[in-house]
């Protein structure tokens, strides 16, 4: 059987695009692949990418010269989490507070792991992990 690498992609659906994308690219760092008024595509490090679509754009899915996505959507809150090195945990905390973001939870994994979990501006729940949280991190 195949084996699976890797989740490549995640998406995230947003009823204020710009807002979000900005809180991503500037309060997390992320950069921008690609955007347009449907979608922002953002590089999540490591190999993957954060996909921000306004909510209920992509439900009719969309067609292009190399072929067509099935519609997709989202409602309420939903979870992401960052990989995040164990040293820079204390960093990255320092950051979001800076940036006016509230840490809403801290954990500390049996494996050791830590996180903290905040929300953007779509009130979507967002992890920075360190490894020791699963047996593959």
């Amino acid at each position: 059987m195949p084996s699976i690498r890797r989740v490549l992609e995640t998406a995230l659906y947003c009823d204020d695009l710009p807002a979000t994308a900005r809180f991503y690219r500037e309060v997390l760092g992320l950069t921008v692949h690609f955007g347009d008024a449907r979608l922002v595509a953002l590089d999540a490090s490591g190999a993957t990418v954060l996909l921000l679509f306004a909510r209920g754009a992509s439900s009719s899915g969309v067609s292009f010269p190399g072929g067509s996505i099935p519609g997709h959507d989202g409602s309420g809150p939903a979870h992401v989490a960052f990989a995040v090195d164990a040293d820079d945990l204390d960093g990255w905390e320092s950051r979001l507070t800076a940036a006016g973001v509230a840490i809403e939870s801290r954990v500390r994994w049996e494996r050791g792991g830590r996180s903290i979990y905040f929300r953007d501006p779509e009130g979507h729940s967002v992890e920075l992990v360190t490894p020791g949280v699963w047996p593959t991190y």
